[in-house]
């Protein structure tokens, strides 16, 4: 059986509702699915030191992987703007070091959505095979 969209959806937008963002307001819920079907979720936590900012996306990237999961099929974000949420650069990055081909799911404040894999959001991205050409190692 196939884990329904929807139901990634709102245990993105439920986790939205924890969001810690006292400085910023934009508050972002995700929530990542295993290829097994298991969701883990994740709200964006801030810090008066910006730096220190955990997006929602990592979050939940970091307690499925701390959970002992590594292989992924799609991610839902979700922020209360017209617009649709989309991971940021850094987001991007940590999720490629686990799968180029995760669905990704940019999700509005009306539930809408637009789907991008994850190769798509982030071209020619810096990953294992890349870092090993430079130190001489066979990737």
């Amino acid at each position: 059986m196939e884990f329904p969209v929807e139901k990634l959806i709102r245990a993105a937008e439920e986790a939205r509702e924890r969001a810690y963002a006292p400085y910023s307001n934009y508050r972002v819920g995700a929530a990542i699915l295993t290829r097994q079907g298991r969701c883990y979720t994740g709200c964006n936590i801030e810090n008066a030191s910006y730096g220190l900012t955990c997006c929602a996306e990592r979050v939940a990237l970091y307690k499925a992987v701390s959970a002992g999961e590594h292989d992924f099929d799609a991610i839902a974000v979700t922020a209360a703007t017209d617009d649709f949420c989309v991971p940021c650069g850094a987001c991007r990055q940590t999720l490629a070091e686990f799968s180029r081909n995760l669905k990704v799911y940019m999700v509005n404040a009306r539930g809408d959505y637009l789907v991008k894999t994850l190769d798509e959001l982030l071209p020619c991205v810096f990953d294992r095979k890349r870092l090993l050409s430079g130190t001489g190692g066979d990737g």
